[in-house]
């Protein structure tokens, strides 16, 4: 948004986080008094800790049964938006997130604009099906599972009983509780919920194919990953003297946003603490307490910090990071090699994307002690090919003909020039599942092969009967005699 709102562009902003120091051209329609806020604060998302096709199966369950209500109280049904929805604007576009957000599509039909979405984690089957993207299960993993691009036949039978179960569940179990929605808040929609779905103009991802693994896309759907990645900012003066004053390079230990390191349990929290203590390196770690007691020297722990700006420096020669999209993005960026530790959701395929291209080791949460510890960032800081490796995805990922913002001013501009570039749709769209996948085509030429089988075997028979009949009536009369 600040991207759009740098280009020129007029921006209405329906959201819960104001920005920092706005232009004059962004208007914000700030969401208060979230229904969940305090909760979710607290929410020890450790719990969710898995990576298999059932802890997979359960994380979409909460997903699905939980977020098109909570989206339709906090956001459709929020006083400030009610306002906003009756007064008489203009716009010529509408974006909106596609995490899940379905009945948010309306706004373009209200407004008669049209529709852009974002999404904060790369392509899935929510963005896919906007605008006819093919994703053969073969060597697209499912966002929640944590196989590659190169799966065994167990990886693949898992991915298809994956995207299966969430396919059924997705179409008729929850898209039908966000057309419900769509319907209460926009009754004068020009276009059914259904069509609507299929009306997207563009599809933004946050990824880059140096960064994930190469899939096919249509002209609709652009990567924009890294667009967050702006010129780095100097550091708070304890942070910069911390860094610049080590002498053997410093780590970075980071869980994230939602994933609070404060959540591990003592036995785990200590096993760092110890392991960190033997290190010569200096340790960065965002910690939400900061009164721990007794901690080592070459330890700095603060509840927040700037964490590209970190990355960014030249003394940090590791990233112990839970493997968010947006944290490993940004270490990549900067060409820092890794030691993931995945909870849930796309953290434990991007960390096996990482083993996998050699850029960083696997920590498994259950299986966090000293020893574990102590062997994971000693096998990268031990070993140069982790952090050239890294070096080598950071030049792919900077060799672009545009950058991520310019890349996203363009085509948001294109559609807007092009009043919704219709010309970029895929003819998949017109089509019906049957037809996509070709499955009318093959019950006609399975009921085809039956029948010439069947004609065929009738004619053997009659020619085996004309041959070999005469024969046997020959021998019969022979045996007679």
């Amino acid at each position: 948004m600040r991207t759009l709102a740098e280009a020129g562009h007029e921006l209405t902003v329906i959201t819960t986080e104001p920005m920092k120091n706005p232009p004059a051209n962004y208007r914000e329609i700030l969401l208060t008094k979230i229904d969940g806020d305090n909760e979710a604060k607290d929410l020890n998302m450790l719990e969710l800790q898995g990576s298999g096709v059932m802890s997979s199966a359960f994380i979409l369950i909460i997903m699905y049964s939980q977020f098109a209500k909570t989206l339709f109280e906090n956001v459709l049904q929020h006083p400030e938006v009610l306002k906003f929805l009756e007064t008489e604007q203009h716009f010529d576009l509408v974006i909106t997130e596609s995490f899940l957000t379905e009945s948010l599509y309306g706004f373009a039909q209200h407004f008669d604009a049209p529709l852009i979405t974002f999404s904060t984690f790369g392509s899935s089957m929510w963005t896919n099906e906007l605008v006819g993207t093919p994703a053969p299960l073969s060597h697209v993993s499912h966002f929640l599972l944590s196989s590659t691009d190169h799966m065994t036949f167990w990886e693949r039978l898992q991915n298809c009983a994956m995207h299966l179960y969430d396919r059924v569940y997705y179409h008729f179990l929850y898209l039908p509780k966000q057309k419900l929605f769509y319907d209460k808040a926009f009754p004068m929609a020009k276009l059914t919920f259904e069509q609507q779905m299929q009306n997207v103009s563009l599809v933004f991802l946050n990824q880059h194919f140096s960064l994930n693994f190469p899939r096919p896309y249509p002209p609709n759907m652009v990567e924009v990953g890294g667009i967050q990645l702006e010129e780095t900012k100097p550091l708070p003066e304890d942070l910069q003297k911390f860094l610049d004053e080590a002498p053997d390079g410093v780590i970075y230990f980071c869980m994230g946003s939602n994933i609070k390191s404060v959540h591990f349990p003592k036995e785990k929290r200590d096993a760092f603490i110890k392991t960190f203590a033997k290190l010569k390196e200096r340790v960065l770690w965002k910690f939400e307490d900061e009164t721990i007691p007794n901690l080592p020297p070459n330890l700095k722990i603060k509840s927040w910090m700037p964490q590209k700006d970190i990355l960014a420096h030249p003394k940090v020669k590791l990233f112990i990071t839970h493997g968010g999209l947006l944290g490993t993005t940004e270490a990549l960026f900067f060409g820092k090699p890794m030691v993931g530790i995945p909870i849930y959701g796309d953290q434990m395929m991007n960390i096996r994307r990482a083993v996998r291209t050699g850029y960083g080791v696997l920590l498994e949460y259950h299986d966090i002690t000293e020893t574990t510890v102590h062997r994971a960032i000693n096998t990268v800081l031990s070993d140069p090919s982790y952090a050239k490796n890294a070096q080598m995805i950071s030049q792919r990922f900077r060799d672009k003909p545009m950058t991520p913002k310019q890349t996203a001013v363009y085509w948001t501009e294109y559609v807007i020039r092009h009043k919704g570039a219709p010309q970029l749709a895929s003819p998949a769209m017109q089509l019906s599942f049957f037809q996509y996948h070709l499955l009318d085509v093959y019950a006609v030429v399975f009921l085809m092969m039956i029948i010439i089988g069947a004609i065929t075997g009738y004619f053997v028979r009659k020619i085996y009967r004309k041959m070999f009949n005469p024969i046997k009536q020959a021998k019969r009369k022979e045996k007679r005699m």
